[in-house]
């Protein structure tokens, strides 16, 4: 993000033209703080209908206004996948700017903005873009935004609306005027004491620096040495960044920071709670992992009792089919009901469950396997292919995930991760599929077409010719008639070689073959349009004069798979 608001601040961020935008905010607590003029407003983009995914998942920053204000951003993608993670930035963020394209409207991504926003109870910045086109109507952007509550001042609301070009920087001083009035307003506090609170935006493993987490600290400051909680593990901070990569000693509330000192990698979203030592870092984690095993086994135990229950009921309905039949008898029907099964050998009863395709997720960020994640849930067609996600997790394919991948019969996906040449050349010895991508629809394209392929192929009727039955005799062939039919070829031409099917009155009387095709008395190959011929079917049937006859070849086609996921 670069080249664009040098108008607006001292550093140059380019914000991808036609995009809207939703900024993300830092929840101020224990308003005893100091005033907006002495600290950072946390706020942030959002991108609703990018299609190069190619940045980083999330990408903070903080920009220093010449009043003295400073904003931090949260650029997030705006691809439908990322739904979840827009409705989870909602939830730390002060105030939302929503930038609507001019010349567009309102598109089905601003509906959803608009929706997070409401839900988080976070107030709005209209920021209308590109109006600098010719075809631009920002008057009828704020008229759209009615149907969806988004009252702008004019119409007598609360919403300001500023008419801005990212691409020429138009307003844009304005724009960070209006944010930073409202957030005045509203008394926007943070308090810079106390034990450190924040959130997780982003969280990786890092070759060099281990777990790494990239938080928004809402309330203290937190510096080195802190000890804190996250999820189901911990840190001792050992080291901060900046957006920048410059390592800082203190991050106060709204800024975005790098942590580095963690156990284990939390996930995004996590609430970050500093402690006291790290005895009571380790008595928070196991209690918390103490807590979800409970509820795990009261989950699975509920599932066990209704699947006992699933059993319990079927043995019983076996029970009373066979209760009228003597032990011998019984013995034989379940001996009979289970034969074709036990003369199978392992592997070919393997190949008679449902089809399963197995996949393994890696991705260089918990937000980006969380987004691939939220899209596989919508898949809805096990009855054509069984979805078994085996693994997921962060950083580069390992040996672990070929193993896996071979154990199941399964495909690794990479979503901006590598494969090194090792783990390339392992993969094509055990025969295992390995497949990066940086773009999220390409991999979801790509996982769909593996999808169809693991389907059975569809067999469809491709017409050659059409005759219709004109008369009709029979000839006799040692001691018995066979019925043959004078037609003629209305449409394309008879094959011997090909198909055939009977047609009467809109109805199949029969499928098969031709012993014989002969025209007048002799015994021809093909029979073009226009042509009479004699014909008689490899099975004895009775024709009709007006029957129709049907040549075609039958052709596999591959099917494709029925699910959408939505873009």
């Amino acid at each position: 993000l670069e080249n664009v608001c040098e108008s607006f601040v001292n550093r140059r961020y380019k914000i991808l033209e036609g995009k809207e935008i939703t900024k993300k905010r830092t929840e101020s607590k224990d308003f005893t703080g100091l005033q907006l003029s002495s600290h950072s407003l946390a706020v942030g983009f959002c991108i609703p209908s990018c299609e190069m995914l190619i940045y980083k998942i999330h990408h903070l920053f903080t920009v220093h206004l010449s009043s003295g204000e400073k904003i931090t951003f949260l650029d997030t993608p705006g691809h439908a996948a990322f739904s979840a993670m827009r409705a989870r930035g909602t939830y730390v963020t002060d105030i939302i700017i929503l930038v609507v394209a001019a010349e567009d409207g309102v598109m089905q991504q601003t509906i959803e903005s608009i929706e997070h926003a409401k839900n988080a109870g976070v107030p709005l910045v209209l920021a209308i873009n590109k109006c600098d086109k010719p075809e631009a109507d920002p008057e009828r952007v704020k008229k759209e935004l009615l149907a969806h509550d988004v009252v702008c001042e004019e119409f007598g609301g609360d919403v300001q609306a500023v008419n801005i070009s990212a691409l020429k920087g138009d307003n844009l001083t304005i724009l960070a005027e209006a944010t930073v009035a409202l957030a005045e307003m509203l008394e926007l506090k943070a308090d810079y004491t106390g034990l450190v609170e924040g959130t997780i935006i982003e969280s990786r493993k890092d070759k060099g620096k281990g777990p790494v987490t990239t938080a928004i600290i809402q309330r203290g400051t937190l510096r080195k040495g802190c000890v804190l909680v996250a999820g189901k593990t911990w840190a001792k901070v050992r080291f901060m960044f900046d957006e920048n990569g410059k390592a800082v000693d203190a991050a106060s509330p709204s800024i975005p920071v790098e942590i580095m000192g963690w156990k284990e990698v939390p996930s995004a979203g996590d609430e970050i709670l500093e402690v006291e030592s790290e005895q009571r870092a380790h008595e928070v984690v196991a209690w918390r992992t103490y807590v979800e095993q409970q509820e795990k086994m009261k989950k699975d135990g509920e599932v066990i009792e209704v699947k006992q229950k699933e059993h319990r009921m079927e043995y019983e309905k076996k029970q009373q089919n066979l209760a009228h039949l003597t032990w011998r008898q019984r013995k034989a029907a379940l001996y009979k009901a289970s034969k074709h099964l036990m003369l199978l050998k392992p592997k070919e009863r393997a190949e008679t469950d449902k089809n399963v395709l197995s996949i393994i997720i890696k991705g260089d960020v918990d937000g980006s396997v969380e987004a691939i994640l939220n899209v596989l849930d919508s898949y809805d067609a096990d009855d054509e292919c069984k979805l078994d996600v085996v693994h997921f997790g962060m950083g580069d394919i390992s040996e672990t995930d070929l193993n896996l991948a071979e154990t199941f019969n399964g495909v690794v996906y990479g979503f901006s991760v590598k494969a090194n040449e090792t783990i390339k050349k392992m993969a094509a010895k055990k025969g295992i599929k390995i497949k990066l991508h940086n773009i999220i629809y390409k991999l979801i394209e790509d996982l769909k077409d593996e999808l169809s392929s693991r389907l059975p192929p569809s067999v469809v009727e491709n017409t050659i010719g059409e005759a219709s039955v004109l008369d009709i005799f029979s000839v006799t062939v040692g001691k018995s008639k066979v019925p043959v039919a004078g037609c003629r070829v209305q449409k394309g031409q008879l094959d011997k070689k090909m198909k055939f099917k009977l047609i009467r009155k809109g109805n199949v009387i029969w499928k098969g073959s031709l012993s014989s095709l002969k025209h007048h008395k002799d015994d021809v190959q093909v029979i073009k349009t226009g042509m009479d011929c004699g014909l008689s079917l490899d099975k004895h049937v009775e024709f009709n004069i007006g029957d129709e006859i049907i040549c075609y070849e039958e052709k596999e086609i591959q099917q494709t798979t029925s699910w959408n996921p939505g873009f």
